[in-house]
């Protein structure tokens, strides 16, 4: 009787681990590890090395910071299709601005931009009420051309372009992490100490008993909208300062913009459960970075680096997001 009673608490602490945030931690901490194993022994010369890893860091905090923003409607049921256009016209107005602000102009520019865009794509979400998809698609179209406008009042003879190394702090350490990392810290006050964060995940969870519940949908989608552009400015910031400059493009091209930051958010999504997105957010984009970069590193031809890569993250979220048998899968 007394060996039933201990097996049966030991089971019970063994489960009580496997949900808590340090079992969520520890799985992508190993998961980082044997991919930087994997690609190591594959390529010892092309990758991993000391300053490899810091330039794979250094690039994956500025998807993270997107993967943040994006978690937000994400968790709704909700998608943005214009993050790239948005990354792209931020970046030029920032780096407009900064032709006679300085670096109050690029911050500004980015960041205020990209929130605008989140209430502009917001306001048209619930007064249009069509799905988030197809108002995005045609939001990306209107932000791409406006962006492609923002070049021409660029009269410096190098639109779009950081040409100043007295503006490039956010280029290289420790600025870009700085922000980054504030970015982060952002979004865990949100997620942990206000109503957003659990509304949105309320909402994401059963929408008609969140109605029930008293909130306030509509308004927390709108609000959901405008805090993932408000990330995704702090993206084009990072990513106009490591790049020192932006192209503008047409035709739907901003669109590759989507998908690395979402990548990180389905990390978010699938870690959800141990109470640790913010974290998964940022591992599973230095994750992907690795996998990206190690197969450059074999000489691995594009289109079947995408296709690894998509199969590696839809593996790793499968196993780690199975839901409860007789679940309902929305």
């Amino acid at each position: 009787m007394s060996d039933s009673v201990t097996l049966g608490t030991g089971g019970s602490a063994f489960e009580k681990f496997k949900k808590s945030r340090f079992f969520g931690v520890v799985t992508l901490l190993v998961l980082t590890a044997l991919c930087w194993v994997l690609f190591k022994i594959l390529s010892p010369k092309n990758f991993g090395t000391g300053k490899l890893m810091t330039d794979y860091l250094q690039t994956s905090i500025q998807y993270a910071v997107g993967g943040c923003g994006f978690y937000f409607i994400v968790v709704m049921g909700l998608f943005d299709f214009s993050i790239g256009a948005n990354i792209v016209l931020s970046s030029l107005v920032g780096v407009l601005l900064s032709r006679s602000l300085g670096y109050f102009g690029l911050i500004f520019g980015c960041l205020m931009c990209g929130a605008l865009i989140g209430a502009f794509n917001g306001f048209f979400y619930s007064k249009l009420r069509i799905p988030s998809m197809i108002v995005t698609v045609g939001l990306m179209l209107i932000l791409e051309s406006v962006a492609n406008y923002v070049v021409t009042l660029d009269k410096s003879g190098f639109p779009g372009k950081l040409t100043s190394a007295n503006i490039l702090a956010f280029n290289h350490a420790p600025w870009n992490y700085v922000v980054a990392f504030s970015a982060f810290l952002l979004m865990v006050f949100l997620l942990r100490f206000t109503r957003i964060g659990t509304y949105c995940n309320a909402i994401g969870s059963n929408e008609y008993v969140a109605k029930n519940m008293g909130i306030n949908v509509e308004r927390y989608k709108f609000t959901g909208f405008i805090l993932l552009h408000f990330f995704v400015g702090i993206m084009a910031l990072l990513t106009v300062s490591y790049g020192k400059g932006m192209l503008a493009v047409t035709g739907m091209t901003s669109m590759d913009r989507n998908f690395r930051p979402l990548m990180g958010t389905f990390f978010g999504i699938a870690f959800k459960k141990f109470g640790c997105p913010v974290t998964a957010i940022v591992i599973g984009e230095f994750i992907i970075t690795m996998i990206f970069n190690g197969l450059v590193a074999l000489n691995v031809p594009t289109t079947i680096n995408d296709f690894v890569t998509g199969a590696v993250l839809l593996a790793i979220v499968t196993l780690t997001n199975r839901g409860v048998k007789g679940s309902v899968v929305k």
